[in-house]
């Protein structure tokens, strides 16, 4: 089964997604990961990649495709794959449809924005050792101090709620369309995000045909 993953920032999509490559024994594929990866092997659509990071520029659309189609030509893809990232617009889903790379399914984790501004303002990271809590659902027993190294626990610049809300108003704008792309094709199922993780992950796998 060939999947792709759609989500606002901070509904949880990369979790179900490792639950569903586990499950179903396919890859998770993330933008990120296979740039690097196609950069560090030196293929001839990774060194075009080089040539625009090295230079600033974004890496465009046909590179990105190029390179995923590379990707998904490896032996862990032949039982499908799931895309983590990409497309993260409508025309990057018309060039992946006009180089023929075949879509079965596209899922959606919808999590309301008060629920996800809410979920990410309250993450807290610690500074020394990396250990992750909430101040509702996993706080430290001392407010500010990691239990684990009694680091100082921070708010990453990434979940300061006017950051959330950039990325959200980026996701609404330019990602959101793709919902009704993929519904017109016949292929979106929307998975609404429950409050315990464990819910939304049976959920989940039932939408892909895990029982």
């Amino acid at each position: 089964m060939n999947l792709i993953l759609l989500g606002a920032p901070g509904a949880g999509k990369g979790t179900q997604a490792e639950v569903i490559s586990q499950a179903l024994s396919i890859p998770q594929i993330s933008t990120g990961n296979m740039l690097r990866e196609a950069v560090k092997n030196g293929t001839e659509y990774g060194m075009k990649a080089k040539a625009a990071m090295d230079s600033g520029a974004l890496v465009s659309d046909d590179i990105v495709i190029g390179i995923l189609k590379e990707r998904i030509a490896q032996d862990d893809c032949k039982n499908g794959f799931i895309l983590d990232g990409f497309p993260r617009s409508v025309p990057q889903a018309e060039a992946l449809d006009e180089m023929g790379v075949k879509i079965d399914k596209v899922l959606e984790i919808f999590v309301p924005d008060e629920t996800i501004k809410e979920r990410v303002s309250g993450r807290r990271v610690c500074e020394d050792c990396g250990a992750s809590y909430h101040v509702q659902f996993k706080p430290t027993k001392t407010e500010g101090v990691c239990d684990k190294c009694g680091g100082a626990t921070v708010i990453r610049k990434d979940d300061q709620p006017e950051t959330v809300l950039e990325r959200l108003a980026t996701y609404h704008k330019t990602t959101e369309p793709l919902k009704a792309y993929y519904e017109k094709q016949g292929k979106l199922e929307t998975v609404v995000g429950q409050e315990e993780v464990a819910d939304t992950t049976a959920l989940t796998l039932k939408a892909v045909g895990v029982k």
